[in-house]
């Protein structure tokens, strides 16, 4: 069933209910705007009903409709009427001024109906429209002033003041509005023509026709109007001969006449004033060469004439008059170019061989040089040359045809390029010239070996440094390119002890020089090989440098305790009289270390039992005394521990103990060197070899001092400036470095170790021979070290 039927049986319901029960009170009526929110208030049914609202939910107050939508219900706990849908006045009540619903309130107990009417009030929320977007009219250029057009008018869904009020015409200088009004709405609006129209000056007219409605806010819709203006014209121009020819020189100045076109049109007035004018006909356009007056048909030049590009010029022209709308004609004019001197020298360059071998030989063609001129006469003969200083030279082989040849020694590495210039000028007056650049590339042979940037370099390596690691990377520079610049490093012996590759392995493609084993300062302080670079080109060149490989010292050995004290598992002790005084001599620890420098450099240190502050020991000698007398109240015998520590990073150490007992008796105490008796018969032999080398070396360092200053007095400024001698020191982390750099030095002994150690420092003396230096450091480590 549709709404209709619905509405209808909802209605005959109402009227049952009335004839059962005959009671109905007064209309209500209220009022409420369209588009609300739901919930909005319209009145307040419990006051104009006069009904207690604790009485609304138990006479169950209910809202019925005669729509299909219930648009209001009722809060049975205070008895308001609010809105419960959607209402748009538009929607409900389309096309009528005024809008209301009309609803039923039943209470029960007894039944009681009231009828309610709710007017719906229209807020502007809609805006005028057109039917249409745009509009055109089509009016004659002859039309007379005053002359009207209708024009659509606009639509709005709202009523009343927010419906359309107005229109509004953009401004223009061709038409005004006017609107016609009758009773409350507008009944039509009309263009009014106030000025004649100009198809020449404007043949399209936009126009906007805005209308607006009467609602705050003003809202508005707008009409697009175009208007075309349209000529009128009925003869077409006619030229006086069908096909024009002229002449003119190539080159020819600006504004050169070339001939003048006619037209003429059996109209009058502006309908017979001709217009010329070029007509561009495919690529060629004739104004880039030519102009014409519009008005005399004047042709002239305005451009390049060029014969060699075109030796003739077909021109198409057109004479339109100004009538309305205009009519024009076509016509024809031929233009012949004569042909003048004006064209340069063309230079070409064939079977050009680039790159060329920088060990070309003088006379090899490099590329074939023509030469050409588009001119005849003297004005097409050439001759070419080359500019500035390049190792090439032009050479004529017939008429305008070149070779360009390799006239001396070319060497890539000082110019890899030449950039060739060529100039050829024609014979005519005055003669034209163009000039040419030919790159020509020069390409590698392989004429220059490797080359390191030194032929001895030093390489420096701790002991114990990991099997495999990078000690130094060499690198050999060849000035070549490509194959012949791709150097490959390998090793050769020059060792007679040490298989090279036994120690070390040289990476043919990076030179990184990596190690195959471990080194050990004091088996292996230096050795030497020689590394080959060689590139690949064809045949290969090679260079050698030679590689001194210095081992630096570590600090991988321990101090060692001599005798008497080095017995293992033996009990060390010493005698002291109780009567002893401070100062008094206990014993002497001595002890070497294997390594060199400051890690061989060795301090001794004493530990006591707590409390106990006896003894003391020379940091640097070894030596135990006592700090004071005996007392009563010292132990008779005391537990010391000797500490021997080097000066490596990180330190090496040793220990050692010695119990030392106090004794009453002065005669019970044992000779200090006990453990090594000396008797009157044990002067042996190697103490006599021992004190023979000792007086040997000393005599040799005296000799050899003496030498050095007798030298140092007898030389020059000059001789000092061009020696270098070799320098080797020795750093805090016990390692040594070695330069050639002039220096003086200190050569300082120990005298608590055994093991000679030298140990350089910088000094303010006449600098030295560092090589002798060296030779009496491995003369005494040979002496002593065995």
């Amino acid at each position: 069933m549709g709404c209709g039927g619905q509405t209808i049986t909802i209605w005959i319901q109402l009227i049952c209910l009335l004839c059962l029960f005959g009671r109905s009170s007064a209309q209500l009526f209220f009022s409420v705007a369209e588009e609300v929110d739901k919930g909005t208030v319209v009145g307040n049914l419990a006051k104009d009903l006069h009904i207690n609202v604790q009485d609304l939910e138990r006479r169950d107050i209910r809202i019925v409709s005669g729509n299909s939508k219930n648009y209001f219900d009722v809060d049975l706990k205070t008895g308001a009427l609010f809105v419960s849908d959607r209402l748009d006045r538009e929607e409900l009540c389309p096309n009528t001024g005024k809008c209301s619903l009309n609803v039923e309130a039943i209470l029960s107990h007894p039944m009681h109906l009231h009828r309610i009417e709710v007017n719906i009030i229209d807020i502007n929320d809609n805006a005028p429209y057109f039917s249409e977007k745009e509009k055109t009219f089509n009016i004659s250029e002859s039309s007379s002033i005053g002359e009207r057009y209708l024009l659509p008018i606009a639509n709005d869904a709202d009523t009343g003041s927010n419906s359309v009020k107005s229109y509004k015409l953009s401004p223009n200088e061709y038409f005004s509005l006017d609107v016609q009004s009758s009773g409350q709405h507008s009944e039509s609006a009309e263009l009014v023509l106030q000025k004649p129209l100009d198809r020449e000056k404007q043949p399209l007219i936009h126009l906007t026709l805005t209308a607006f409605d009467g609602g705050k806010p003003v809202l508005s819709g707008t009409l697009e109007i175009v208007v075309h203006v349209m000529d009128v014209n009925d003869n077409a121009p006619l030229f006086s001969q069908p096909l024009y020819k002229a002449q003119v020189s190539e080159n020819s100045p600006y504004n050169t006449s070339v001939l003048t076109v006619s037209a003429t049109d059996l109209d009058e007035g502006i309908n017979s004033e001709i217009v010329y004018s070029f007509i561009k006909r495919g690529n060629f356009n004739p104004e880039a060469l030519f102009s014409i007056n519009p008005v005399t048909g004047v042709i002239t030049v305005s451009g390049r004439i060029d014969y060699e590009e075109n030796n003739a010029y077909d021109i198409r022209i057109q004479a339109r008059d100004k009538g309305t709308p205009p009519k024009s004609v076509h016509g024809k004019v031929l233009v012949e170019v004569i042909d003048v001197n004006d064209n340069v020298p063309e230079i070409t360059i064939t079977s050009l061989m680039s790159p060329v071998k920088e060990d070309a030989e003088t006379g090899t063609v490099v590329a074939l040089v023509t030469v050409t001129d588009e001119d005849g006469g003297s004005n097409g003969l050439t001759s070419a040359t080359i500019v500035g200083s390049v190792p090439f030279k032009l050479k004529l082989n017939y008429k305008n045809y070149y070779s360009l040849t390799v006239n001396e020694r070319l060497d890539r590495e000082i110019v890899s390029q030449h950039n060739v210039t060529i100039i050829a000028t024609d014979e005519g007056s005055p003669p034209l010239s163009s000039t040419t650049v030919v790159p020509v590339y020069i390409s590698d042979v392989n004429d220059n070996p490797p080359l390191f940037s030194e032929p001895v370099m030093n390489v420096y390596v701790k002991e114990n440094s990991a099997v495999g690691s990078t000690v130094f990377t060499i690198s050999a520079i060849d000035p070549d390119i490509e194959e012949n610049a791709r150097v490959t490093y390998s090793s050769l012996s020059d060792s007679k002890n040490i298989p090279i590759t036994s120690v070390v392995n040289v990476n043919s493609a990076t030179g990184d020089i990596v190690s195959l084993q471990s080194f050990n300062y004091e088996e292996l302080k230096t050795f030497q090989f020689k590394v080959q670079a060689t590139d690949s080109g064809v045949p290969p060149l090679s260079s050698n440098v030679t590689v001194n490989v210095f081992i630096l010292d570590e600090n991988d050995n321990s101090p060692t305790i001599l005798a008497p004290y080095s017995e293992h598992g033996s009990v060390n002790s010493e005698n002291i009289p109780y009567s002893a005084e401070a100062g008094y001599f206990v014993a002497k620890i001595r002890a070497v270390d294997a390594d060199s420098g400051y890690n061989a450099l060795l301090s001794y240190h004493l530990s006591e039992p707590k409390g106990n502050s006896l003894f003391r020991i020379g940091t640097s000698t070894g030596e135990i005394r006592t700090k004071r007398r005996m007392s009563d109240n010292d132990l008779k015998t005391h537990p010391l521990v000797v500490l021997v520590s080097d000066n490596g990073e990180p330190s090496l150490s040793a220990t050692v103990s010695i119990d030392v007992v106090v004794v009453e008796n002065a005669a019970d105490i044992q000779t200090q060197f006990r453990h090594v008796p000396i008797k009157e018969e044990s002067f042996s032999d190697l103490n006599l070899y021992l004190l023979i080398a000792i007086v040997s070396v000393s005599v040799i360092f005296l000799l050899s001092l003496i030498t050095l200053i007798a030298v140092k007095c007898h030389r020059t400024d000059g001789s000092f400036s061009r020696y270098s001698a070799p320098m080797i020191t020795t750093h805090p982390d016990g390692s040594w470095s070695y330069s050639k750099s002039t220096q003086q030095y200190d050569v300082c002994f120990s005298s608590d170790t055994l093991k000679s150690d030298v140990v350089v420092f910088p000094a303010p003396f006449p600098p030295v021979d560092a090589e002798l230096i060296i030779f009496l450091t491995y003369l005494l480590e040979s002496l002593f070290c065995k």
